[in-house]
């Protein structure tokens, strides 16, 4: 049995770069570092974003929380590969582990703690993917967000865009208008595989 929780009590450079944020979100009205460790993980647009200030923040814990526990895992750390995507609480796993005891290991340890509202688990049962292959998920991932910044009718600050063996994943808060238009611009790009609906639906307003 997997006894996890959400753990807030992070050290004091962690701390202090949380305080940062707060200090941050008190004086910006538009955009936002979400920073974490040595690198920002995003910018958010908070005029744009559909996801409360909280949320934001709780997502980027979160995303920074799971690669740190996958990273230092008995089962997980030393060969899988493994990338975390969070939006609104919805954990997005890709990447490769050898085993299917490994693949439900890595779903058990993020719904263990207590930020996450749903695990989309699409880990492959293989070895890691070569250079190329993640050069090429890439190139893709940077067309399709490019080309969904220039569509109209699609809120792109609101989807995320994860690409992985040519199949490409989008999550976000969305109407069901919103994705279509989302899937008609993506499935526009060359290379892809595959197109995989991770979105949250909303109403419209």
């Amino acid at each position: 049995m997997v006894n996890l929780r959400y753990n807030r009590k992070v050290s004091l450079k962690t701390l202090s770069l949380s305080l940062l944020i707060v200090v941050s979100l008190e004086f910006l009205t538009a955009c936002v570092p979400i920073i974490l460790g040595a690198a920002a993980v995003s910018v958010i647009d908070l005029s744009l974003e559909r996801r409360t200030t909280g949320r934001v923040i709780d997502d980027n814990f979160l995303e920074l929380e799971l690669r740190n526990i996958y990273s230092t895992d008995e089962q997980l750390g030393a060969t899988e590969n493994i990338s975390v995507v969070v939006f609104n609480g919805i954990v997005l796993l890709t990447g490769e582990v050898h085993t299917d005891v490994q693949r439900q290991h890595a779903t058990a340890l993020a719904e263990q703690l207590v930020q996450t509202k749903k695990v989309v688990n699409v880990l492959d049962l293989s070895g890691k993917t070569n250079l190329a292959s993640r050069a090429n998920d890439s190139y893709i991932t940077g067309k399709v967000k490019s080309k969904l910044i220039r569509a109209d009718n699609v809120p792109s600050s609101n989807i995320k865009v994860v690409t992985e063996r040519s199949r490409v994943y989008l999550l976000g808060l969305v109407t069901r208008a919103e994705a279509e238009a989302a899937f008609n611009v993506t499935k526009t790009v060359r290379g892809i595989t595959r197109i995989i609906d991770v979105f949250e639906y909303i109403e419209p307003e």
